[in-house]
């Protein structure tokens, strides 16, 4: 996965699509909490197309697609 990707996720019993924005590997604060990440267990922030919003997801946990014009 490469920054820009477009990417989809499972939140809340919903689908939710956007762009990875972020790749984390050390512990930092991101989307508003303290976020685990280390070389070893990546994870990413990601943005999604609906709301605009910010959120953190381990990889297994995101989804890529293609979107087609």
């Amino acid at each position: 996965m490469r920054r820009g990707d477009k990417v989809r996720w499972r939140s809340h019993g919903a689908t939710v699509e956007g762009t990875a924005v972020r790749k984390l590997t050390r512990r930092t604060r991101a989307a508003g909490r303290v976020v685990a990440a280390s070389p070893d267990r990546p994870q990413w922030v990601v943005r999604s197309d609906k709301t605009g919003k910010a959120a953190v997801h381990r990889p297994e946990a995101l989804g890529l697609f293609r979107t087609w014009p």
